[in-house]
């Protein structure tokens, strides 16, 4: 049987830091790394692609606020943008992997799921959002924000100005996962769970009802990498290794880390909550959950023997 890899792209598989977002952009960048995912498909993995959409979404709120004060169109819900989102990222790299398998000898079909992600309504989360989303904002800007919409905002930590937050539940589980297994099970490349996914809580009567919040997309990853039982977890970010003691004179970087080293680390302060840690964690919970093996690493990094930073049992 073929081993099944979940892929999860980083914001800069899709844009890199000193790019300004433009089609052009995204699309060499979606390119390249769907690219240098040929060789997982000749090590016999079937593969399915997560990613992520911040920048994407945050646009797509700005668009959202510029329609509504100079046309008065209606606004969108979060969850209609992170969906919005979820279909123009999934058709960038369907049609990339598909450029991508052109020139090799593999003929498969790619195919994006737009995918649903439960959470609990009762998340504690929601008592103290902390994602941020959408442009930054002057604090007079974002006071008679707050009172027109009854968002919550907090300041940038860098003093870039403020910035709306939402809530960041635990996924708990993710729509159209049996189809997701049944397509990469029979040789399709599936992308999925774009953004961390749609997050929609359950209703007493089963009704489901859309959330505003935004699910963390290595957490909705690995949790997907799980239910549909893959053999790897691959994160790709913006460096090729983890790193301990990162940028003091002792810095090291991690090669192959139990899941007990990855915790010992992780309780002691070595992976941030605003960097590594949600990358660490959710790399923590798919070994934790009967994964093999958990790699963090760059796209630039994939094509070399010995890639990343593995975390295994």
């Amino acid at each position: 049987m073929k081993k099944i890899a979940v892929v999860a792209f980083g914001g800069n598989a899709l844009l890199r830091g000193n790019e300004t977002g433009t089609i052009e952009e995204q699309e060499q960048n979606t390119y390249d790394t769907c690219e240098k995912l040929i060789p997982l498909l000749e090590k016999g993995y079937d593969i399915v692609i997560t990613h992520g959409n911040g920048p994407q979404v945050g646009n797509i709120l700005l668009r959202n606020e510029a329609g509504n004060k100079e046309y008065n169109l209606p606004k969108m819900p979060l969850d209609v943008c992170v969906a919005d989102s979820q279909g123009g990222i999934g058709y960038m790299i369907e049609r990339s992997m598909r450029n991508a398998l052109s020139k090799t000898k593999f003929k498969k079909n790619v195919v994006a799921v737009i995918t649903q992600v439960l959470v609990d309504a009762k998340d504690p989360a929601f008592e103290a959002p902390t994602k941020p989303i959408g442009r930054f904002y002057l604090k007079e800007e974002a006071d008679l924000l707050s009172k027109a919409n009854g968002w919550i905002f907090k300041e940038d930590a860098g003093k870039r100005g403020w910035r709306r937050v939402v809530a960041s539940p635990k996924p708990i589980d993710l729509m159209n996962k049996k189809v997701i297994r049944d397509l990469v099970k029979k040789g399709n490349i599936v992308i999925a769970a774009g953004g961390g996914g749609i997050p929609v809580f359950r209703h007493e009567n089963k009704y489901l009802e859309a959330i505003e919040a935004v699910v963390d997309k290595d957490s909705a990853s690995a949790l997907l990498a799980s239910e549909i039982k893959a053999d790897e977890f691959l994160i790709i970010t913006d460096v090729p290794k983890v790193f301990i003691n990162y940028k003091k004179p002792d810095q090291k970087e991690l090669d192959t880390i139990t899941l007990a080293e990855a915790k010992k680390y992780l309780d002691e302060g070595q992976f941030p909550a605003g960097s590594m840690g949600p990358k660490i964690k959710a790399a923590m919970d798919f070994i934790s959950n009967g994964g093999m093996i958990a790699t963090i690493t760059s796209e630039a990094e994939l094509l070399k023997e010995n890639f990343g930073t593995k975390i295994i049992p």
